[in-house]
């Protein structure tokens, strides 16, 4: 039997996680899930979930709660990261000082995604040097955003076997095919990028070509979204499908503007959600606590890049009878599909955070990328993408320093390197704006720099 470590454990992925685990117990073979996080309370509720979860799906899974990093990594074979260093509480924060600045907030982009770098680099290479003594042959698999910076930091200054995970690729390739009518497995998406900046190049429908079809059908460009993000003549003239957060790319004056219209911005809305919902899970049982749960993923879902996208704040037009562990995304469906083909003789096709190792030419070889890869026993292996189209080449070159340079200023805890990397950042871009953003983030956290 196999053991995975959760570190982050008291997170709100958590159950959703368990749940995708108990699903795969055949395939996985998972004894023991052992969750980690700096409140212990939180963990205990999370635990509570998810031994419900499991009793329910007959799994036969033992579920802890590990008292320090060392005690839940130990000789596993499978550590899952999901960190929030700070809470949502500095999330909240972090958008404020974004929308103090005139620039839209937003946890993986902008300021607000450098912000989270910085404070969650130093913690996640802590990790790693546990985790190379404790398990040094375990897969790392990393939930923690930004993802894809995090992964690139963890692959460059450790040992670890590192492969970072999200579920937005899937979402979109999920999303075309429903707008399509087709089965998700007819549907092909030739996609490529980084985290958060990815695009569909092309999409194919049992080997046919239907890229043409998609790009002049404005009604199905509009519905590929949760939200009213783009502008179809944006997508049909860059003849590229852009994932969801690019909407803070080409649309940050509209998201910022939506967001000072609202009065808010998610980061603050969830803080709330999520205070209510805790304080609500502590005075019920499992049992209880799995309703209040799946009710708060209903209401989350349905609320989702609404605020940025329509100024929309309402957080009660969830269909309640919708079952959230039983769709066909989300993180837990992305972790479970690596998981599996990383220890099944049956190689698994999935969109992730790798080393480029030349898949996308206009990048370095130890650049992480976000791309198809063959999974197997041996690791995931990127798909051969070639040369970036044209019209997306500079941004993803410019978004790669900008990570590059955002890891060192963690390493460093150096303010003059943080205001550098918002200086590379398309978003930001103005080294006046930076040096105030950066003072502004020094003020509100004093520990993020060194004095």
């Amino acid at each position: 039997m196999r053991n995975v470590a959760v570190l982050g454990g008291g997170g709100l992925r958590t159950p959703l996680l368990i749940h995708g685990i108990a699903q795969s117990q055949a395939a996985l073979e998972i004894g023991e899930l052992r969750l980690y996080d700096i409140d212990p309370r939180r963990a205990e509720i999370m635990a509570g979930l998810g031994r419900e979860i499991v009793r329910k799906l007959g799994a036969d899974i033992r579920i802890t709660t590990q008292p320090s990093v060392e005690s839940a990594v130990e000789g596993v074979d499978f550590v899952l990261s999901s960190l929030r260093v700070g809470g949502m509480a500095a999330r909240a924060r972090d958008e404020g000082i974004a929308m103090l600045h005139g620039l839209a907030g937003q946890e993986t982009t902008g300021p607000g995604g450098l912000a989270m770098a910085l404070r969650t680099v130093p913690v996640a290479l802590e990790h790693a040097r546990v985790i190379e003594k404790a398990a040094p042959h375990a897969w790392y698999i990393n939930f923690t955003n930004p993802a894809g910076l995090i992964t690139q930091a963890l692959s460059q200054l450790s040992q670890v076997r590192v492969i970072g995970i999200c579920d937005t690729p899937a979402e979109l390739f999920h999303r075309i095919a429903w707008a399509l009518g087709e089965p998700s497995e007819r549907v092909v998406c030739d996609y490529a990028g980084l985290n958060h900046l990815g695009w569909v190049r092309g999409v194919t429908v049992n080997g046919r070509d239907v890229t043409d079809e998609i790009l002049g059908n404005i009604e199905l460009l509009r519905g590929l979204y949760s939200a009213d993000l783009f502008d179809p003549e944006l997508i049909r003239v860059l003849r590229l499908i852009p994932t969801e957060y690019l909407f803070f790319y080409y649309s940050q004056r509209k998201a910022y503007r939506n967001q000072v219209r609202a009065g808010t911005t998610r980061g603050a809305e969830l803080e709330r959600m999520n205070t209510a919902l805790f304080a609500e899970m502590q005075t019920q049982d499992a049992a209880a606590s799995l309703i209040t749960y799946r009710n708060y993923l209903n209401q989350r879902n349905a609320s989702y890049m609404k605020l940025e996208a329509e100024a929309g704040t309402a957080f009660g037009n969830a269909h309640q009878e919708d079952d959230p562990f039983m769709g066909a995304t989300g993180y837990h469906r992305i972790a479970v599909e690596v998981m599996t083909g990383l220890v099944s003789e049956t190689p698994r096709e999935v969109v992730v955070n790798v080393r480029n190792e030349g898949s996308i030419a206009d990048l370095e070889d130890d650049d992480i990328v976000e791309v198809p890869c063959h999974i197997t026993t041996g690791g995931a292996r990127p798909a051969h993408i070639g040369k970036l189209p044209e019209a997306v080449r500079g941004l993803v070159l410019a978004v790669k320093a900008y990570e590059r340079t955002a890891i060192r200023a963690a390493v460093a805890r150096s303010g003059d390197l943080a205001q550098l990397a918002m200086l590379e950042l398309p978003i930001v871009g103005q080294w006046e704006i930076a040096r105030e953003i950066r003072e502004a983030l020094d003020r509100s956290d004093p520990g993020l720099f060194r004095q």
